[in-house]
């Protein structure tokens, strides 16, 4: 599986859709328990906390994400451009430590290349995502450098075990 590539974009995809943000499973971070890791990585987004709560009000966690994505600059928390990946990065960690059955769906994945595809062509797609192979796709980076994190977990735990 060393040159796989392995996409996912919708939630309801099986098996690979629980790589999305909009997949329905909560989780606990920073103290809070969120209906999903959309809400938890926006819940960091605004800087007013009514603000806060008008976005992590909507009823789905699309509509999070578009809420989210639509805040004005001035409500949007000072140097967000550059912790969201930081950020992130602890939700993913929350989401695949705290369900052992998404742990191992990701590192079931091996080595291969995990890439969000999305098929709408715009800024914050090509910045989690690909579309049409362009992108960065950090959703993608970010998945598998945790499960590279946690690769080297489980052998720790091995070797300590033996």
């Amino acid at each position: 599986m060393a040159d796989a590539e392995i996409r996912f974009y919708r939630a309801s995809e099986k098996p690979y859709g629980a790589f999305s943000n909009l997949y329905r499973r909560p989780i606990e971070f920073e103290g809070e328990t969120f209906a999903t890791s959309e809400h938890a990585y926006q819940a960091g987004k605004a800087r007013k906390p009514e603000v806060r709560e008008w976005v992590l009000s909507a009823p789905s966690p699309a509509l999070v994400a578009m809420a989210a994505h639509g805040l004005y600059y001035w409500d949007i928390m000072p140097g967000w451009s550059r912790t969201k990946f930081d950020r992130m990065r602890g939700v993913l960690r929350a989401k695949f430590t705290q369900h052992e059955d998404l742990k191992e769906l990701l590192l079931s994945t091996g080595n291969a290349r995990l890439v969000e595809s999305a098929t709408v062509d715009n800024e914050v797609n090509r910045l989690w995502g690909e579309v049409n192979g362009e992108g960065r796709n950090m959703l993608g980076e970010l998945l598998m450098e945790l499960r590279a994190e946690l690769r080297q977990q489980g052998k720790g735990v091995r070797r300590r075990a033996a």
